[in-house]
């Protein structure tokens, strides 16, 4: 099989293959395409074509339907599949419609022109092609482009927080520019954050998502105690950032149980809140978030850490933080060794309000998981300490005027305690409301 080639002295407009067992065919395409300028390429066949294709870049291939041994079909089919940006079409002297159908499906041709044909529809068609591959190759550029911009979006992204500082330190004294900089850091900002709480969990020793999922019920809460945006934006953050301070434990402690810990162990483990908020410190939009870390596993009767703070004295954020989290740890075996479903979860969370837990924290905690106030459960009355009776059993933690625990829910009252909070209040001058429980008197602890 011969192969062929004519080209105008000038450059080529592009490079085109003709494939036709027909000399004079070939003969008549050639001089058709010469004088546009473009490059012609010539093969009597198929294996020929393909041939050509191996060694020449080619825009567009032109090839008969009944050539010998292989027909337009498959050697079409052949060069989609090898050199799927060359367009393809099919001419044809037969009014065959099934292999023309044929070739459309398997060699996924642009068009099929019929012999003999029209000299000027064929170069139209010619041209029509090559725009559509000039616009495919102009497609691929921009996306090719738009992955490389994107990629260098990423990377600047990864240094954004390094270059805002320094960008702020030279435009110290120009507050018009430092305000159009702070604006892209916000921007990017849940974004970092989100991937800092990632790498964390990572280091952590937590399951996938903790962070979320211990920041999403933080933010529900704070927005069910009515907390402002700000603030519920802090408490949100703080809760993705909460066990940033592990990163800095040894390996052995990560993901051990709290109640598991010994020793030394208790220590060096007990200082990661305040770890994660020396982290964070840097970072201005973090100061509050950091406030929040270093006090999210302080307890409300103070017995917690890193401080032994207590009641009130402990930030409200991260007084919602400590509920949050103990809620998720204690299903992932965090707190204790054992792994509880979400139920059980829930009522140990329930079980603490006033010992580790802001009863008005557990409130807010409570109507989210269950969809109803915890008083809905309890049936009580308030009364004052003229009214008690030894035997009468609390339904709510008592708090004095300043939010501090004097006694909590379940306690059985007796003669003694009558007498102490008769005492108090005198001392006090503030008369005390008790809620009392209408039925029973068995409970866990009492005074007497």
């Amino acid at each position: 099989m011969s192969v062929c080639a004519a080209m105008r002295p000038d450059a080529p407009a592009a490079t085109i293959l003709c494939v036709d067992d027909e000399p004079n065919i070939l003969a008549a395409l050639r001089r058709l395409f010469r004088k546009e300028n473009y490059r012609v390429l010539c093969a009597g066949g198929a294996a020929a074509g393909v041939a050509v294709l191996e060694q020449e870049r080619v825009d567009i291939v032109i090839s008969d339907m009944q050539m010998p041994e292989i027909n337009g079909t498959e050697f079409l089919e052949c060069v989609r599949q090898r050199w799927p940006a060359t367009l393809r079409l099919l001419l044809t002297g037969h009014a065959d419609v099934e292999s023309t159908i044929g070739a459309i499906n398997r060699g996924e041709i642009y068009r099929y022109i019929t012999k003999p044909w029209d000299e000027n529809a064929m170069l139209l068609v010619i041209r029509d092609a090559l725009e559509r591959q000039a616009l495919e190759r102009e497609k691929r550029r921009l996306e090719a482009l738009t992955r490389e911009q994107n990629e260098a979006l990423r990377e600047l992204n990864a240094t954004l927080e390094r270059r805002v500082r320094e960008r702020t330190a030279e435009l110290d004294s120009a507050q018009q520019s430092l305000q159009a900089s702070h604006e892209r850091l916000k921007a990017n900002f849940l974004t970092l954050i989100k991937m800092l709480s990632s790498l964390t969990e990572m280091r952590g020793g937590v399951m996938a998502g903790h962070g979320r999922r211990v920041a999403d019920l933080a933010r529900r809460i704070a927005q069910r105690m009515g907390l402002s945006s700000r603030e519920v934006q802090d408490v949100f953050v703080a809760g993705l950032l909460h066990e940033i301070g592990k990163t800095g434990l040894p390996d052995d402690l990560l993901g051990m149980p709290e109640s598991l810990l010994k020793g030394d162990n208790v220590g060096r483990y007990r200082k990661y809140p305040q770890l994660g908020e020396q982290l964070l410190m840097p970072l201005e939009e973090l100061r509050e978030a950091a406030r929040i870390v270093r006090s999210h596993r302080e307890r409300f009767d103070g017995s917690g850490f890193p401080d032994g703070s207590a009641g009130f004295d402990i930030p409200l954020g991260a007084r919602v933080l400590a509920v949050a989290r103990d809620f998720e740890a204690l299903q992932q075996g965090l707190l204790v060794q054992q792994q509880m479903d979400a139920k059980r979860a829930t009522d140990l969370v329930v079980e603490s309000r006033g010992k580790r837990y802001d009863p008005g924290v557990v409130e807010a905690f409570y109507d989210i998981r269950t969809g109803r106030s915890m008083g809905d459960e309890i049936a009580e009355v308030a009364m004052g300490v003229g009214q008690l009776m030894p035997g009468m059993v609390l339904s709510r933690d008592l708090l004095s005027t300043e939010g501090a625990l004097l006694l909590s829910a379940d306690h059985v009252l007796g003669e003694r305690m009558l007498k102490q909070l008769a005492e108090f209040e005198r001392r006090s001058g503030v008369e005390l409301q008790l809620f009392i429980k209408s039925g029973g008197t068995d409970a866990p602890h009492s005074d007497s």
